[in-house]
């Protein structure tokens, strides 16, 4: 005789009724939020993501009015975005103060003209005051493009009195 498995139906409440994200990924989600609120990012079809601690991902696109006068991406745009990856990759293991980058250091491997560009962060070591945190860039074709480490210190201001670092709200 076979016993036939017998199916049982979940059901999620409803987007509406779920409980709002609390401890490690309601610090993730307001981080996330201070980023889009940072004045500097209104200039940058870019977008955090933060999954896991020590982990960040920018997405991010490259286009002319991003271009250096031989046609491909200026080197701040690389700055800016591994430093951010390597910075929120970091800060996603301190949640009551904003890190302060120290010292970065950077490597161009290749330009890129255009298009969908990922920034990866990673949190190396550091748990204290002292962060390091590395990042790569990756084009669209899944290339390294360039790759960097920072060195980041705990800094004297609570996350919790900058403006866009609010937890969601339910």
């Amino acid at each position: 005789m076979r016993c036939s498995p017998v199916a049982t139906a979940v059901t999620l409440p409803p987007d509406s009724a779920r409980l709002p994200p609390s401890g490690a990924e309601a610090h993730y989600r307001a981080l996330e939020s201070l980023y889009a609120a940072a004045p500097i990012n209104r200039m940058f079809a870019s977008r955090l993501e933060i999954e896991d601690a020590g982990v960040a991902r920018i997405r991010f696109r490259i286009d002319p009015p991003l271009h250096h006068a031989a046609g491909a991406a200026h080197g701040t745009i690389y700055f800016k975005m591994l430093d951010d990856a390597a910075f929120y990759a970091a800060n996603s293991l301190v949640s009551d103060r904003f890190l302060l980058t120290t010292a970065f250091n950077l490597l161009l491997t290749r330009p890129v003209k255009g298009g969908e560009v990922v920034a990866e962060g990673r949190w190396i070591s550091g748990k204290r005051r002292v962060f390091v945190a590395d990042a790569r860039l990756v084009d669209a074709t899944g290339e390294e493009i360039a790759r960097g480490t920072g060195t980041f210190m705990k800094s004297r201001i609570p996350l919790s009195t900058l403006p866009g670092y609010a937890h969601p709200a339910p």
